[in-house]
């Protein structure tokens, strides 16, 4: 009886352990850095500790990849989401030219759009050289991406707009 007791144990513990090895062996089939040859280790097999690091690694690698893709994908919508929203505008700027294609020939003249594009682009001008420091790159740098959010919010360019165009109303009038 206690000899097929430990036959079946056995049995049971070689089962466990070539089950094991057939795990290390599949890990080190499917992760890629695995399978790569360490010269410094030669034809050697693997150990296991090394296939499970390599196996850890691997999966932080793709973790770390997924993310950078799923920002990307969020980037890549928001991108969709505002081309189509400039498509629509200028569908509806083509629709309204469409009906009716001599409105707004001719009424503002080239010195005046030069006008109200040269007001806006002082005063952003003014309101950047005020906040962006330039005594290096790296200054510059850290500081634009800062200065657009806070001054070319669309509520801010609006606000610029209407400004610079009630100036030249008040010097045309």
């Amino acid at each position: 009886y206690k000899d097929r007791r430990r036959r079946v144990h056995t049995q049971a513990e070689q089962k466990r352990r070539d089950a094991i090895k057939k795990g290390y062996d599949d890990l080190q089939a499917i992760v890629p850095t695995c399978q790569q040859q360490d010269f410094s280790i030669g034809s050697q097999k693997l150990s296991k500790a090394i296939v499970l690091q390599k196996t850890i690694d691997y999966i932080q690698f793709l973790h770390k990849e997924k993310k950078k893709q799923e920002e990307e994908v969020s980037t890549l919508r928001k991108d969709v989401m505002a081309l189509k929203i400039m498509k629509v505008n200028y569908e509806q700027i083509v629709k309204a030219y469409q009906d009716n294609p001599n409105e707004g020939k001719d009424q503002v003249s080239d010195q005046v759009k030069f006008n109200v594009f040269q007001g806006i682009m002082d005063s952003l001008f003014q309101s950047f050289n005020a906040s962006i420091s330039v005594s290096s790159f790296q200054e510059l740098s850290a500081c634009v991406f800062s200065w657009i959010e806070e001054h070319c919010k669309p509520q801010t360019l609006r606000d610029i707009v209407i400004g610079v165009l009630h100036q030249l109303k008040s010097q045309l009038c």
